[in-house]
């Protein structure tokens, strides 16, 4: 394999065992959703908030190792989701899953690149344009110009830092506060945290599984990371991952718990800042920021990364024949267009992380469904199957005002779940009365 060819852009030289595997996966899912939705989760749902969005990565991590595993085994010459959808739609469900997967991606890295000018606009003493650029040349000089070989670099001084990070300096704030001061403080000031019997609780953790579970699933940078671990140790690595990944969410939320037991506060997001301002050690100090950097960059590297090879592999390509050297130039352009899109949009635009969660949580609970049938079935599908999904979201977006975004993303998921079991019930009875009437003939 030579440094020409594309597919090294697309999944580096290397196949990843455990180790690697698990650095590689968690590199890409600590994102800035995690840190910056971890408060959110609390402060609405109290600590069973912060112990379910922690299972909600896991369960869905465990999930989707099972069907990973399938997934290796029965196409073994795929690199993309995109290679999927073109074996299994015809061109019309191809294009519109295409259109749809790409949009869930400028989401996604939408989120990451909020997430940044957040934390810089409460971290940094410069103006945000200035901090977002730096920020921008950097990704894209790791995603667009270094490919996947860069990324694997950088991973595992990412998960130093996020771990580094996320057990130093709870360990420093017990030992110096103690556990039951801070029981205490919150006892006082926010009793509410400690309620455990709240059903909407139960309620926001089991539709979490189902978000978690389809943005695994229909994840392009995911897609990516499964051709690139060794076959045998596929389940394995995604369950420690699963494992490992849910100790995060729950040692930010024991982190948050240290800044609001002193008192009240009047905005989620200046948690954070006050969680810097308490920490007066400055080497911990600079640990949280390369954690928060860490963690927002490697993953809008990653969906940067997967979003550009999806365009030029799975979009241009199937439009345009490009040689090998045209994608590598290609793939440049478009990560450097990605790069100023975002740096110019999330400037203006600030948004509420759970609710972004949950209204592309709908999106990714319509696809649940379709992109297992095609994962599964052995033949190519009606563009019926796909467009479950279109008819699933419109009707979510119908009812969230009378179901909340909860009932939505149930409304969502149930709508192209029953209907795609409806048009597979049809079509085997379809089979069914064709054999029949050629055994009469």
């Amino acid at each position: 394999m030579t440094k020409k060819k594309y597919s090294v852009y697309i999944l580096g030289t290397l196949q990843l065992g455990i180790g690697f595997g698990i650095v590689t996966l968690l590199s890409r899912w600590v994102t800035g959703n995690t840190i910056l939705s971890s408060p959110e989760a609390l402060i609405k749902y109290g600590i069973l908030g912060g112990l379910g969005y922690s299972l909600m990565g896991a369960f869905a991590f465990i999930l989707f190792g099972f069907i990973a595993t399938y997934i290796r085994k029965r196409y073994p010459m795929h690199q993309t989701i995109g290679d999927l959808l073109k074996e299994k739609t015809n061109p019309v469900g191809y294009w519109y899953t295409i259109l749809l997967l790409l949009f869930t991606g400028m989401d996604s890295m939408f989120v990451q690149a909020t997430g940044a000018a957040i934390l810089f606009s409460l971290i940094f003493p410069v103006p945000l344009y200035i901090s977002l650029f730096f920020f921008f040349s950097f990704c894209f000089i790791i995603a667009g110009l270094g490919g996947m070989q860069r990324i694997h670099q950088f991973a595992g001084i990412s998960i130093t830092f996020i771990f580094a990070a996320v057990i130093l300096i709870p360990v420093y704030f017990y030992i110096q506060n103690g556990v039951y001061p801070v029981y205490e403080g919150v006892q006082l000031y926010h009793p509410y945290l400690l309620f455990w019997k709240n059903i909407d609780t139960f309620y926001f953790v089991i539709t979490g599984i189902i978000i978690g579970f389809g943005q695994v699933l229909i994840d392009r940078a995911t897609w990516q990371r499964v051709y690139m671990l060794k076959q045998s140790r596929i389940r394995t690595i995604f369950t420690l991952t699963g494992l490992i990944w849910a100790t995060i969410p729950l040692s930010l939320s024991s982190l948050l718990l240290v800044v609001v037991y002193s008192g009240s506060f009047h905005d989620v997001k200046i948690l954070l800042f006050q969680l810097v301002y308490n920490i007066n050690s400055t080497l911990l100090i600079a640990i949280f920021l390369l954690f928060c950097f860490s963690a927002i960059s490697s993953t809008l590297n990653a969906e940067l990364h997967a979003t550009t090879v999806f365009t030029v592999k799975n979009a241009i390509s199937e439009l345009i024949p490009l040689s090998d050297q045209n994608k590598w130039h290609l793939s440049y352009w478009i990560t450097g267009m990605q790069c100023l899109f975002l740096y110019l949009v999330v400037i203006i635009i600030s948004p509420t992380f759970i609710e972004l969660l949950f209204f592309f949580g709908s999106i990714y609970a319509a696809l649940i469904s379709p992109i297992l049938w095609m994962i599964f079935s052995r033949d190519r599908l009606s563009s019926f199957v796909p467009s479950t999904s279109a008819i699933a979201i419109f009707l979510s977006i119908l009812s969230s005002s009378s179901t909340g975004h909860l009932g939505a993303i149930w409304v969502s998921f149930i709508t192209s779940t029953s209907l795609c079991a409806c048009f597979m019930l049809f079509r085997f009875l379809s089979i069914f009365r064709e054999e029949k009437r050629k055994r009469l003939l």
